[in-house]
């Protein structure tokens, strides 16, 4: 079944004016501020397809890092298509190998403990301002605070204990 698929496309460099006027004419385009980040809606049948689609219809107009999928597959997971050089080709095959692995299953993996990872650092890192934060406030105290933050309203009070 062919449907609509958002795709994120990062570039290397901003675009110019007049370069995202000129693709824009070929696939509909929705630029950021700055012109580094675009969005697009391919039709496919999947959303790898849809990728593959945008590479080959983009590739040579644009300065494309990585195309990926806006929002999750039906597995939860985001699809990247990224070009490599040949030399990042080969690296990759050589440490698939070595890893007993097909090269597509070693980037994935990669980036799968990479991301892992970085969630981890940024957990470890709230729960050390966290302790902070309670070194000189009580539970409650941060609670309150966290929670007045959280729904939008920028008291500058602490409740009464």
């Amino acid at each position: 079944m062919t449907s609509h698929h958002a795709v994120e496309i990062t570039l290397t460099r901003p675009l110019t004016p007049d370069e995202l006027k000129r693709a824009s004419r070929n696939v509909p385009l929705a630029a950021n501020a700055d012109r580094t980040r675009l969005m697009a809606v391919q039709r496919a049948h999947s959303p790898g397809n849809a990728l593959h689609v945008l590479r080959r219809r983009l590739g040579s107009r644009l300065p494309i890092d990585v195309l990926s999928t806006h929002y999750p597959d039906r597995h939860g997971q985001v699809r990247l298509n990224i070009a490599f050089s040949r030399k990042a080709e080969a690296v990759i095959r050589r440490a698939a190998a070595a890893s007993g692995q097909r090269p597509k299953q070693f980037v994935r993996q990669s980036v799968t403990d990479a991301l892992a990872r970085q969630q981890q650092d940024r957990f470890r890192l709230l729960e050390i301002r966290l302790h902070g934060l309670l070194a000189h406030h009580t539970p409650e105290e941060v609670l309150a605070c966290a929670a007045t933050a959280l729904l939008g309203r920028h008291h500058h009070h602490l409740p009464p204990t």
